[in-house]
């Protein structure tokens, strides 16, 4: 069976394979955002975008895997907006031009080529002064943190990031490395990320 195969598997075979919180990061970067129209890419099995949907957000919500978009679709069946889920490629997917007021990529860990096509094609998707915000696993914790991939490819520095938004016309608001505490049978351990907050400019 192949690795893909097995996720597949897995998680059909699981009633919730993932939390279904918010990431606290995500959740403390958005809070202070008026609800309008958000795109989740990469959404997962979508806590973050039922989340969005749940505080008022018209969000869409983008994942290769047909089961995770499934869950997301019923999941969020009751809510006064539930979020439009897309079974789609993160790395090929193209938003419609000028139209969310918020694109999120939470733990989004791709190669770096893919990572500068999903960051190109997602920018021109902004309305202008939405917000792209990225979660993710920091480079830093391969050799500090805990948890997240174990290949150096996967991962990326707020730096890089603010560079690579930079270029492509946004403003960088917020570009730094968070610390994320992860409960365990004796206490914690302590996974290092990155959140990097960049704004479209109005026209």
């Amino acid at each position: 069976m192949t690795d893909a195969a097995s996720w597949v598997e897995r998680h059909a075979a699981a009633a919730t394979s993932w939390d279904t919180t918010p990431n606290q990061f995500v959740e403390a970067a958005c809070r202070g955002l008026r609800p309008g129209v958000a795109l989740d890419v990469g959404a997962g099995e979508g806590a973050n975008a039922i989340w969005l949907a749940g505080r008022g957000w018209r969000v869409t919500a983008v994942d290769r895997e047909t089961v995770s978009v499934g869950r997301i679709q019923s999941r969020s069946a009751l809510l006064a907006h539930p979020v439009d889920a897309i079974v789609a490629d993160a790395a090929s997917y193209r938003p419609r031009r000028d139209l969310f007021d918020l694109i999120l990529l939470s733990y989004l860990e791709l190669p770096e080529p893919q990572l500068r096509r999903v960051l190109a094609n997602c920018v021109p998707g902004l309305a202008g002064g939405g917000t792209l915000l990225v979660v993710g696993h920091d480079a830093s914790n391969l050799d500090s943190g805990w948890g997240g991939p174990g290949d150096p490819d996967l991962l990326t520095t707020p730096a890089h990031l603010a560079d690579l938004l930079t270029h492509l016309g946004l403003v960088v608001r917020r570009a730094e490395v968070v610390r994320r505490q992860v409960p365990n049978d004796v206490g914690f351990h302590t996974a290092l990320d990155h959140v990097v907050e960049a704004v479209r400019p109005a026209a």
